[in-house]
């Protein structure tokens, strides 16, 4: 059973996802190697060496710190299973760079979308193949599918845990090497299995944050990474007036309501940031809604549609899939036959709220809408209302 292709390399972020996702691959009869990605996340100050042994650690806040080092270190030794720590910080920094670039520039980061895009299934996929071994593995929400030949990604059981939408960006042909082991179970179900097993993550509280911001303060990293963005700013209405002064526009997203330091006497939310200007634009619930986008960089799982072609798309993280239609642009098949890194419009059946330029929209099947079919970043947005 441990020939190559039994070999499974599991990214290990000391969680308990994580960790039954290695144990459940060592119980089908895997030869699991573990390997925790050690990111530098801020506020470290022990070695993975010296965090405790003897318990679950609770240094940081984030999915990628020294104590959850130590544990998955601990789950590994409990598994007898081989573990490595593999040092990306110096990759790492290109994360952190995209996500203070990206605020720069007015949009909205996922830097989540990113890490598993160019470092779990990117970077530890090399290091996998320097070992020898062809598979990589990791405790996300979603799941691998084997259709009439072709390998699907596919939302996971649990709804409220689902991470195929952090998961478009994998490129097609590293699917098929991914292993996905509780994308079939509920949460639950994965902390039974963990107390079964007697692993001591079993009762580890989820992750919440961004791993690089463990004290949810973005803009001052944002400000340590790009200091130019800290100037004040104009604060504007719909009609282009202006009511206030703001420190940077990095410092609002789109569809903010609380902390816009203005009161215009009814409920107002952040529509328009312009970089160029440093100007926030208020306005009301209205004007949040579009009825299209733009998104490039797609990344196809299936032919790329010839047309308009229905489907469901979601573009932001915690929304829900809507039923929209996709095409591609004039430029959506310059790259690769499957038009990878081309151009593509989503129109939506009804206007949605918030749609954010620098977010990732997803697509999903219009006769499965369980099933990925592609996606991209979002690059502009087609409000109902004009700014």
């Amino acid at each position: 059973m441990s020939g190559g292709g039994r070999r499974v390399l599991v990214a290990m972020s000391g969680g308990v996802d994580s960790s039954v996702a290695a144990a459940l691959l060592r119980e089908q009869g895997y030869d699991v190697v573990g390997c925790f990605m050690r990111l530098g996340s801020p506020g470290e100050t022990l070695d993975a060496d010296e965090a405790c042994d003897t318990g679950p650690t609770r240094i940081g806040r984030g999915c990628c710190s020294v104590g959850d080092a130590a544990d998955a270190r601990l789950v590994a030794a409990k598994l007898n299973i081989p573990f490595y720590v593999c040092n990306f910080r110096a990759d790492f920094s290109r994360i952190m760079d995209y996500f203070a670039d990206e605020y720069a520039a007015g949009r909205t980061p996922n830097p989540c979308v990113r890490c598993n895009d160019w470092l779990k299934f990117g970077k530890l996929r090399q290091f996998a193949r320097s070992l020898g071994i062809d598979r990589v593995a990791s405790g996300h929400y979603a799941r691998i599918e084997h259709v009439d030949g072709r390998t699907l990604l596919a939302r996971g059981i649990d709804e409220g845990k689902d991470q195929s939408y952090v998961l478009f960006g994998v490129e097609p042909e590293q699917i098929e090497h991914m292993l996905l082991p509780i994308g079939a179970m509920h949460k639950s179900d994965v902390r039974a299995v963990a107390r079964r097993l007697g692993l001591v993550v079993h009762d580890k509280p989820d992750s919440q944050e961004i791993c690089f911001v463990p004290d949810d303060d973005y803009a001052a990293l944002v400000e340590r990474r790009r200091p130019e963005v800290r100037a004040q700013g104009q604060v504007l209405d719909a009609e282009g007036r202006v009511v206030g002064r703001h420190q940077g526009q990095h410092r609002f997203t789109i569809g903010q309501r609380r902390g816009v330091g203005v009161a215009l006497g009814y409920p107002v939310y952040v529509v328009h940031k312009d970089p160029v200007r440093n100007t926030v634009t208020l306005g009301n619930a209205e004007q949040l809604h579009s009825t299209g986008c733009v998104a490039g960089e797609a990344n196809w799982f299936v032919e790329a549609p010839e047309g308009w072609r229905g489907c469901f798309a979601q573009h932001r993280y915690n929304s829900r899939a809507v039923a929209a239609r996709v095409r591609l642009l004039e430029d959506g098949t310059s790259d690769t036959p499957s038009g990878r890194r081309g151009r593509f419009e989503v129109l939506f059946d009804a206007p949605e709220r918030a749609v954010t330029e620098g977010q990732a929209i997803v697509l999903y099947d219009d006769s499965r809408p369980d099933v990925v079919i592609g996606g991209g970043w979002i690059e502009s947005v087609q409000r109902t209302v004009g700014r």
